[in-house]
């Protein structure tokens, strides 16, 4: 088995420590894994993507287009113009928030609506929630990329055990920061729980 993941998002929201834990996870789990990260402007709010493969026969670095299984975002026009890397059959889990980088035109229009349209349009596979808010209820906005990573796990959009990620985020966070990690990775446990729950009662 290989699988290919692409984690997106902007300079500030810890792209780079989100694939780290999700690479830790997938070598724990026994598998070899390649990651490599593009970044658009180094400055903060530049595009920051990271291509992340694990499994028995890794060939490349960066991930071929339409060879995607999972885009993770962290922000949600980042997934949009990410999305030619996914399968057809692929999925995406992204942050519903929409950040307009400072280094854009201020005549170019974002709609988050519409973006958000567009992705599920093209991907029937598609969780969008408000991740930066359960962040924020967990005690530090900061945690997002986690809370978004989390749900990953949860919903089984990743091959790997959810429980296996809270060892990696128990054994790589600092102490400091660690219980509020841990609480976003819960609340986005109970919000993607409640979230299927209320799909099958439909």
């Amino acid at each position: 088995m290989n699988f290919n993941v692409i984690i997106c998002g902007v300079g500030g929201q810890g792209v780079v420590l989100a694939s780290r834990l999700l690479a830790i996870t997938a070598m724990n789990s026994g598998f070899h894994v390649n990651t490599a990260e593009t970044l658009g402007m180094s400055q903060r709010e530049g595009s920051v993507v990271s291509h992340l493969q694990f499994g028995e026969n890794i060939k490349s670095s960066l991930i071929p287009e339409g060879s995607t299984d999972l885009i993770i975002g962290l922000e949600v026009s980042e997934v949009a113009r990410n999305i030619h890397f996914l399968k057809k059959d692929g999925k995406i889990i992204t942050n519903s928030n929409l950040i307009l980088p400072s280094a854009r035109s201020s005549n170019e229009k974002y709609d988050s609506e519409k973006i958000i349209n567009f992705i599920k349009e093209k991907v029937k596979s598609t969780i969008c929630i408000d991740f930066s808010k359960i962040a924020k209820v967990a005690g530090n906005p900061k945690s997002m990329n986690v809370s978004v990573l989390s749900a990953a796990f949860y919903t089984g959009f990743l091959p790997l055990e959810y429980e296996d990620f809270l060892k990696t985020i128990e054994s790589e966070i600092p102490e400091k920061y660690r219980d509020i990690n841990l609480n976003a990775t819960k609340l986005s446990a109970e919000t993607i729980s409640n979230m299927l729950e209320g799909h099958n009662e439909q």
